[in-house]
């Protein structure tokens, strides 16, 4: 007979939130962490049941802190949003994450991306996606059954889960979400800000001007009517 283990006797138990390790190894890698984490936490702005993290460690067994690992980016459907220093799992529904990606750097390729897909393939991921921004090579794994297996094709393969579209046709990498709006950086974010404001201040401008071009005409017409009036002829 199996020994019941309570709650209580993984009390105490240090479940850190962080390794030390640095988020990114250059800011190539940065930069695509950071542009596909932001963009997906933009898609689901409006649903407060999607959790959206980046490098943050997921512990999927209670009482076990040493299996663990941080995606680069991960999303959690059927969580609430929110801080969180860690995803423990059975915290969590005992859901977990059902979309992780990873950009690779020179120092998390072979024998690493390895473990993490055994990883990921034990413990539930349903889609896996892998890019490498220094090649421009994009990879993805599918829960078929109990594993992960490869996609065929990634150029315009479309998420199940995030309906989201990846189109290799050109170097780098586009990322497309469902309403077809692609995946901007930040500063290509804050520039597209500014281009609207820039128009927006524009559409004013000549709004004004017209306001004004309308009121002289206004103007000369009460003139006119007063000058009639004086001729004895009524406008």
């Amino acid at each position: 007979m199996g020994t019941q283990v309570s709650r209580s006797s993984y009390a105490g138990i240090d479940y850190p939130d962080s390794d030390g390790e640095p988020m990114a190894e250059n800011t190539l890698q940065f930069e695509w962490i950071v542009t596909i984490k932001g963009n997906l936490e933009i898609l689901f702005l409006d649903r407060p049941d999607v959790f959206v993290a980046g490098d943050l460690f997921w512990y999927p067994v209670e009482g076990d802190p040493k299996t663990r690992t941080a995606p680069d980016a991960m999303v959690a459907i059927g969580r609430p949003k929110g801080y969180r220093g860690s995803y423990k799992q059975w915290e969590e529904g005992g859901i977990a994450p059902q979309v992780v990606f990873e950009v690779l750097s020179p120092g998390n390729r072979g024998p690493e991306m390895s473990r993490k897909l055994k990883f990921y393939e034990r413990f539930g991921i349903e889609e896996y996606i892998i890019y490498d921004p220094d090649d421009n090579i994009l990879a993805g794994y599918l829960r078929a059954g109990g594993q992960l297996v490869a996609i065929d094709r990634m150029d315009g393969w479309e998420s199940p889960r995030l309906g989201i579209r990846f189109d290799m046709s050109d170097s780098p990498l586009k990322i497309y979400g469902p309403d077809g709006q692609l995946f901007l950086t930040f500063t290509e974010l804050e520039l597209r800000r500014r281009e609207l404001a820039r128009q927006r201040d524009d559409l004013a401008s000549q709004r004004n001007d017209l306001e004004r071009q309308l009121e002289e005409q206004r103007e000369r017409t009460r003139r006119l009517e007063a000058k009639l009036r004086e001729l004895g002829i009524e406008p």
